[in-house]
């Protein structure tokens, strides 16, 4: 599958950035193809000086509302960020327009964080404006959400969340979310806790799209996930996980030894509950409607009954999901599980956003008043107060 990939603000900047080093890899390593493009898009100049794989040239690194903002961003204010993403939204239809086969794009993704300025602001409004220009093309979005800390001291952070959360649900095909807080490691320094993170994030997408642009036979599994499966699977709320577990380097004595058989189920069991364990989202996997899982590992290492086994076990986990698979020959000497949860049906994360911004809004329209109130007071102490601004000179 092939992505075209645009990042909004300095959040999705970035990860777009590590989706431009994920296809480098794919060329790489695989041969294989799997973006068409890959944009950031930003108001603040700096930020977008501050990648290092997305070309470097004025339609690849995008700048926003420069004459509202002078280069310095919008100040987390998501309804500037709205505003100069429509007047400059064409920037962005004709960059796609420069991609030389966008023909081959079988998805948009566009990605932001939910409670800053310029992603929050912009992701609605450009999700709807290349929904009505490339009108045969699923557009997903994924969303980072803020952490903890931000949530706790940063009530515009929590509005921001809300708003563009609403606003994104009504017009993207999906919308992946991504808690940040879950990939946190206490012990490392700020700068290493925000690279690893967006390279977390992005690593469950590689073998998902390497998957279907396989060319040579003996990569290509006995059942392929294709593009056709992940599109289907895509559809509202929506969490992604991966999981990993080594192979033991013995081998058995007979392929069809037993103990084989249970060594690998058991293997791809483990691997399968560190994919739900470390989904991008807190929430209920039975929630979910639809679903896939992606089986990487040597072809040796795959048979039917264990793609039986973990199907058999995720249905368990989610009961009501159409759930669909594949298998990926690829890996050298580990089982990986890449699995996605979609249609998700209750996410407490958005309900919370939801309801704390609702008393921001009172909150708020409270605080105007009462600083509203204290400036007429302070007006009214004034009056008998000459101002210096008139007057012929004279004192009195």
């Amino acid at each position: 599958m092939k992505l075209l990939v645009l990042g909004f603000g300095q959040c999705g900047g970035r990860l777009a950035d590590e989706f431009a080093r994920l296809g480098r890899r794919a060329r790489r390593q695989r041969g294989i193809e799997i973006l068409t493009g890959a944009f950031a898009v930003d108001t603040d100049v700096t930020d977008l000086g501050g990648l290092a794989t997305i070309s470097s040239d004025y339609q690849h690194r995008i700048l926003f509302g420069s004459r509202r903002t002078g280069g310095h961003g919008v100040g987390k204010i998501n309804e500037v960020g709205a505003v100069v993403a429509r007047e400059d939204a064409d920037k962005v239809v004709d960059a796609i327009r420069t991609v030389r086969r966008l023909y081959e794009t079988d998805a948009f993704l566009l990605i932001g964080s939910s409670g800053g300025g310029t992603g929050s602001g912009c992701l609605p409004i450009i999700t709807r404006h290349i929904k009505e220009r490339f009108r045969d093309k699923p557009v997903w979005d994924l969303i980072v959400l803020p952490f903890e800390h931000e949530e706790a001291t940063e009530e515009r952070a929590v509005y921001n969340s809300a708003t563009c959360l609403k606003s994104v649900s009504s017009v993207a095909d999906a919308v992946f979310l991504v808690e940040n807080q879950r990939y946190v490691r206490k012990d490392s320094s700020l700068r290493s806790n925000m690279n690893q993170i967006n390279g977390l994030i992005v690593e469950p997408f590689y073998n998902l799209l390497c998957a279907g642009e396989e060319k040579k036979a003996k990569w290509i599994g006995a059942k392929t996930l294709d593009t056709g499966d992940i599109v289907e699977t895509m559809t509202g709320w929506t969490a992604f996980g991966h999981g990993e577990e080594p192979l033991p380097r013995f081998s058995f004595s007979f392929r069809r030894d037993f103990r084989k058989k249970g060594v690998q189920t058991h293997i791809g069991v483990q691997a399968m509950d560190e994919a739900l364990t470390e989904l991008s989202l807190k929430c209920d996997p039975a929630s979910s409607g639809r679903a896939l899982y992606l089986i990487s590992a040597p072809a040796k290492e795959m048979n039917m009954d264990l793609v039986k086994e973990l199907g058999d076990y995720l249905k368990d986990v989610a009961p009501e999901a159409i759930i669909r698979n594949g298998d990926y020959p690829r890996e050298k000497d580990s089982l990986d599980i890449t699995l996605v949860m979609s249609e998700l049906n209750e996410v407490e994360k958005i309900k919370g956003y939801y309801s704390h911004s609702t008393q921001f809004k009172r909150d708020a329209k409270k605080r105007r008043a009462e600083v509203d109130s204290k400036l007429k007071e302070l007006e009214k102490l004034s009056e008998e107060v000459p101002l210096l601004l008139h007057g012929d000179g004279h004192h009195s």
